[in-house]
């Protein structure tokens, strides 16, 4: 994989960090068994959630896209979990058992809801991937987020939202270079403020799908590089 070189890194070779190899170890069978929780939203919500590992190290809330649950990142938040962070998955508002508050389609009410769930937890840092719908989702929270609530973010082919110049913590976009949606995230990765990254992996597969592809060590690892930099 290639290093990050400014803002812009382009991966097209194998990947051979030790990251990768433990990553692509952990199986779904291996996968830590998450407890079911679930807490309130702003808007009168409720939003059920996966929570994995152990409270008081550095978090990450996952927001998954249209055609996913929260059981979809079972594998991902196994890897997490592994390199030393508890995950928090949640299932949006209209998805499971997750129910809506005064606005049907806030769905960033629903991911500030985890991030708070986790500071009050005793959290000390937490961060937010988002996926596709998600992480349209993800980019509105970052924008209205207060200062220091969200501290990483990190942006699976995201859906767009009207100004991601708004965005507040460090991010990280990640897209396959050939997918249908390329020159939108592109367009939102440009009008992003610093500092921002932005990883084009080979192939045409959208957000989570990426990790049913080739690709799936080189996301796991560019997510796993980002999270621990400081």
């Amino acid at each position: 994989m290639d290093a990050f070189d400014g803002s812009i890194g382009d991966i097209t070779r194998p990947v051979a960090f030790v990251l990768t190899a433990l990553a692509a170890t952990v199986s779904l069978a291996a996968a830590p068994v998450p407890r079911e929780i679930s807490f309130p939203t702003a808007d009168g919500g409720t939003v059920v959630a996966d929570l994995y590992g152990d409270t008081g190290r550095d978090a990450v809330v996952l927001a998954h896209g249209a055609a996913f649950d929260r059981a979809s990142w079972r594998g991902f938040a196994a890897v997490l979990v592994a390199h030393g962070y508890q995950v928090l998955a949640i299932d949006f508002r209209g998805y499971g058992k997750s129910k809506p508050g005064s606005a049907k389609d806030a769905l960033f009410e629903d991911v500030l809801a985890a991030v708070r769930y986790l500071r009050r937890s005793g959290a000390p840092r937490v961060s937010v991937v988002g996926a596709s719908m998600g992480g349209g989702a993800v980019l509105r929270a970052a924008a209205v987020a207060a200062p220091g609530e969200i501290d990483r973010v990190v942006l699976l082919s995201p859906a767009p939202t009207p100004d991601p110049a708004a965005i507040k913590p460090t991010t990280l976009f990640i897209a396959s270079r050939d997918e249908p949606a390329i020159e939108r995230i592109r367009e939102q990765f440009a009008r992003a403020r610093e500092p921002k990254r932005l990883v084009l992996l080979p192939g045409s597969a959208h957000a989570q799908h990426i990790f049913d592809t080739d690709q799936a060590d080189a996301l796991r690892t560019a997510v796993l590089d980002f999270l621990a930099s400081r």
